[in-house]
Order: C-alpha cells, then structure tokens, then sequence
C-alpha cells in the first residue's frame, strides 16, 4: 500500500521494519568500510608524535606549558577546513552520486580537511544499501575501520618517526631521514590514501539510483545563475534549481532550507555535542600522555603513546562489532547513547587519579591498569556514533536528501570540531602554568560532559514516526 511522502516521512520507520534480517551485501559493503580506514589512519598518525614535532619545530620557544596549545591548533585547522566543504562534497553526492615548518605542518592539515568529505558520504552509502532490519548490524561494523585505522595510525606513527634513531641499521645512512626525521610517518597513510582511490575508482558501485554527471549539475548551475542575473523577475529553470513547491519528490534532493526541521536540528545538536567533547577527549589524551609528570602528565614517549593508542583501538573495535548491535537491540537507541555519553563524567574524573598515581607508583602495574580502566569506560563513548548516525537518517526529509542531511550534521560536527582542541589544549596549558588551576582542564571537560548529557535528553526514546 502506497502512502504519501512529504517533509515529516522518515527515512527509518518501525512499520516498515521487516520481521527477518536482511543480510548485508557484502562485497559493497566490505569496499564502503575498507574506505573509510582512510580517515583515522591519516587522522591518528601524527597522535603519537604530535607534542614531540611541535617541540622540534621550536615554535613553542623551550616553553613546555605552550606545548598543547600549538597541538591543539594544528588539529584544529583540519576541521576548519572541513566544516567549510563538508557539506558541499555531501550536497553533491546527492546530485552526482556517491562515488566520486610551524606553518607547513598547518598548511598540510588544512589541504585534509578540505579533502575531507568521505565520512557523511560513506554513511549514506551505508544506509543506501541497508534496511530498517540491518542497520544496526550495519552500523555495528562501522567501528571495525576506525579500531584498524585508530591501530595502525598510531603504530605508523609512533614506530615510524625519527627512524634513522630507532632503526639505525636500516636508517642510520640517510642524511635525509635525519633531515625529516616524520617523512616516513606521513608517507606511509598517503600511499594508503592513495590505495583506496584505486579501489573506489575500480571497485566500488554507485548507490544513488538516479545521479546528474558532474559537468552537468555545473553546467546547470552555471546557467541557473545567468538566468537570475539577466531575467526579471528571474525564471529559474525549475527542472534544475532547488526550488520545491508542493510535496516534495522522494527521489528529488531538497534545498538546505527543507532540511531545517525539528528532527533533523536536534538530532544534529546531538551529534555535535558528541564530536565537541569526544575531539577534545582524543586531543587530550595524548598530550597527557607526553607531559611530563611533574606538569600532570605521565612522561611517556611518542613509541610507548602509540602502543596504548593502538591497543584501545583494537579493544573499541572489537566491543563495537560483536556488541553494539546486541545492546542496540536489546536496550535501544536512546539509552545506547544516553549511556556512552554518561560514560565521559567517570572518564574525566580518572585523569587527575592517573597523574597522582604516576606521582605515587611511577610507571608499573598499578598505572596501567588504572590507564587500562580509563580506556575500557570511554569505549562506550564510541557507540554514540553509530546511534547518532540512526537518529539522522531517521530524521532526513527523504531518501535523496540523506547524503545533504549527513553532510549538514558533519558541517556542524566539524565546526565544534574547531574549537574542541584548541580550547582543550588551551586549558591544559593554562592548567600546567599555576599550580592553582590544576584541574582547570577536567572543570572544562566536565562542561562539555554535561552539555552532551543535557542535550541528549532532546532525543525521543523511539525513532521518529511519520507524522509526529
């Protein structure tokens, strides 16, 4: 039986849902996940050895206490850079398809960020070949990238600055491993990057049934926009703009302004509130890692960060794909979130007790495991993705619009993404420089905690349903 589509039809309805599993198609979907190893490969290599590089490129001038506040800007810019095209490379999927010094290093990041618009459109192509039965089970493997990447990355990175020091056998020789002691680190995620444009150029299929080629939709724009500046009134070519009248057309891309609804804005809220504390909490941990612990931190080296990094990737990853969708069907989508987001108060709370315990114990058995429990609650935080995830696609006007509504949730995810580290390095450099103000970094943090928290009491406890 037909029904009507307009602006309030979700994209995830429960009288839809099919009473067995469809099984996921597989080869498209293994492609869609081996791309999105690309993101945390390349966002994770420089974690290990970011504090040491802003140390050898002098720009701190010897000050130990401004260390953090030069990481937090360079993993910034990256997300300026995002949130400035995101939305444009995920507006676009849905017209053309799915498929298509100090200052250097701030350069480099911002050409990422601006090339950085896979993740949206890699989870629509997700929801494009999955249904209301699979989704979760869908989502429940969207972790296993991200724990390989989150792995990888830092080993890359740790294992491979300054090689001609670690490996001087190999290395020791080459004047110019000495002279760009993180050449290797970086070389190795952009042949990876370059890997995967292989595979999508090669293997990966197009989800979006009816696409407009790329030349065309300039093509189209371009003449959108002399008939506007030459005709009055304008005759907008109504086949081509993103004028909508009457109920919007299911297989038809809505304008930005139709993707303004209630849903759809506390959903986004949500997601953003999740990326700003959880960016501020990936920022901070390795720098914690590399003070010293006399400043708060615990003195360890770029080899030892990348290991435990490494490591709680690999323990994430796993918990996500053989968990998350027993507890998202067991419980559902709210209290998931609701319960990851809750996870950061403890979280927060285990960074001044690890500091004391270094101060205490030093470097043994008792640390690690404390370092160990920390980690273990925080994997909860990463379940809060895949469940934001659901909560926008169900909220997305229609199915043609859900690269758009992605891409607008990324947009203002990149934007808090902005000053998450940049202010969570800076309270922590404000925090190392008076005793006084110690903790000032956690009261911080507990903020963004609590906003997340506050925020997702927005959600309702069972998706969206049409009409309400």
């Amino acid at each position: 039986m037909s029904h009507q589509v307009d602006e309030e039809t979700r994209l995830l309805q429960p009288e839809e849902q099919h009473k067995t599993k469809t099984p996921l198609p597989w080869r498209q979907f293994s492609i869609i996940l081996f791309l999105q190893l690309t993101e945390p490969i390349t966002a994770q290599a420089i974690a290990p050895f970011a504090p040491q590089l802003i140390r050898d490129v002098g720009v701190t001038h010897g000050d130990e206490s401004r260390v953090g506040y030069f990481v937090g800007i360079m993993y910034s810019v990256f997300y300026v850079a995002q949130a400035l095209t995101t939305l444009q490379w995920n507006r676009l999927s849905d017209h053309v398809g799915r498929k298509p010094t100090f200052w250097g290093l701030i350069v480099s990041r911002v050409l990422c960020g601006a090339l950085n618009g896979n993740s949206g459109v890699i989870k629509s192509m997700m929801i494009d070949i999955t249904d209301s039965s699979n989704i979760a089970q869908a989502f429940g493997f969207l972790p296993l990238p991200w724990m390989t990447g989150n792995t990888l990355g830092p080993l890359i990175g740790g294992s491979l600055s300054h090689p001609a020091d670690r490996f001087p056998r190999l290395f020791g020789q080459s004047t110019f491993l000495k002279t760009h002691p993180y050449f290797l680190a970086c070389a190795g995620p952009a042949l990876f990057t370059a890997l995967a444009w292989l595979v999508t150029y090669t293997l990966l299929q197009e989800t979006v049934p009816t696409t407009t080629s790329f030349w065309s939709l300039i093509r189209n724009r371009f003449r959108t926009i002399l008939t506007f500046a030459h005709t009055k009134p304008p005759q907008l070519d109504r086949s081509n703009s993103d004028t909508v009248q009457g109920p919007p057309d299911e297989s038809r891309p809505l304008p930005l302004s139709a993707l303004m609804t209630p849903h759809v804005l506390i959903a986004t809220l949500n997601y953003a509130t999740l990326a700003l504390f959880d960016i501020a909490l990936r920022s901070l941990i390795p720098v914690f890692y590399a003070t010293p612990v006399d400043m708060g931190g615990l003195g360890l080296d770029p080899p030892r960060i990348g290991n435990i990094l490494a490591v709680f990737g690999i323990a994430n990853g796993l918990f996500q794909v053989f968990f998350f969708a027993r507890l998202h069907d067991r419980f559902g989508t709210k209290v998931v979130f609701t319960c990851g987001i809750a996870s950061s108060v403890p979280t927060i709370i285990a960074f001044p007790i690890i500091n004391m315990l270094s101060r205490t114990y030093g470097i043994g058995a008792i640390l690690w495991l404390a370092v160990g429990l920390q980690l273990t609650i925080s994997i909860a935080l990463n379940m809060c993705y895949s469940c934001g995830a659901m909560y926008i696609a169900a909220a997305s006007p229609n199915r043609a619009s859900l690269g758009a509504t992605n891409g607008l949730a990324q947009t203002v995810a990149a934007f808090v993404r902005i000053i998450g580290p940049a202010s969570a390095m800076s309270m922590f450099s404000f925090s190392m420089r008076d005793p006084y103000y110690a903790w000032a970094v956690y009261y911080f943090m507990m903020v963004l905690a609590l906003l997340a928290i506050g925020v997702s009491l927005l959600l309702p406890r069972h998706m969206w349903k049409h009409g309400n």
